[in-house]
């Protein structure tokens, strides 16, 4: 589904402030994985979803999305093909418009046609149907503004806002830290279950250590910008945070990973 090929990307080359942000990054990901990555602040795991998504180019290496080289294609054209949800609830929304009307642009994402129209009949039904499924009472707030909503409830409609059009792949970029626990809890039960429902290929960055063995079929951990550990199968099954502690020696490591 998505392979990523020798991939480089430095910021602000050739001045004191040189960061090599990702190097020689190599990473494969079969159709329905759902890999939660890990890493320290820097280790390019944001970087990494930045460049999958466009915002910016690579300086080397390639970008194959269900075998498709989408290295050089602009931000704008893989929209139609990428899911993503970032840290922040106020991104991913538009906070003056109401809740049907945010679904009703993300339903159109990738097409020519705008909101000219209004939102028929059937439209407002299927999100009336997708709202109820999150259990957050917002299918009978669908003509509220979004800015009216809390960040738990933001969150999960940005959420149901990237996986409406069933993505080929969705990007998770800490979706749940700005949270409170209980709401995060909530956000990634419902990650979880429509990844499961879809079948979604999926990357998910957290520094939650817990959360990143708990969820996904797949465990990969950053550092300096490329993979460094890669725990699927029986072993991630078998995992604990104390686990991955002692056996990759990063107790001390300022690595931000939460137990």
């Amino acid at each position: 589904m998505l392979e990523l090929k020798g991939l480089y990307k430095t910021f602000n080359a050739g001045t004191v402030n040189e960061k090599r942000a990702i190097n020689g990054l190599n990473l494969t990901l079969e159709d329905g994985d759902f890999v939660t990555i890990i890493g320290g602040n820097g280790a390019g795991k944001s970087t990494m979803l930045n460049l999958i998504s466009g915002v910016f180019p690579a300086d080397a290496g390639t970008i194959t999305l269900n075998g498709v080289n989408i290295t050089n294609l602009p931000e704008y054209k893989r929209a139609k093909y990428l899911g993503r949800v970032f840290q922040d609830p106020m991104m991913g929304t538009a906070a003056t418009m109401g809740i049907e009307e945010n679904l009703a642009l993300a339903n159109r994402r990738g097409k020519t046609r705008g909101l000219g129209r209004g939102i028929h009949a059937q439209e407002r039904a299927l999100y009336r149907e997708q709202l109820a499924t999150l259990g957050l009472g917002l299918e009978d707030r669908m003509t509220s503004k979004v800015g009216l909503l809390s960040g738990g409830q933001r969150q999960a409609l940005t959420l149901l806002m990237a996986t409406l059009k069933k993505p080929d792949l969705l990007l998770l970029d800490e979706h749940t830290a700005a949270l409170d626990p209980k709401t995060a809890d909530k956000v990634l039960q419902l990650t979880e279950e429509i990844v499961a429902r879809d079948k979604l290929t999926t990357l998910m960055v957290t520094h939650n250590m817990k959360n990143a063995i708990q969820y996904g079929n797949r465990l990969i951990m950053m550092d300096a910008g490329r993979v460094v550990v890669d725990i699927k199968g029986e072993e991630k099954k078998n995992l604990t945070v104390r686990d991955l502690l002692e056996k990759f020696n990063i107790e001390n490591d300022r690595m931000l990973l939460s137990e």
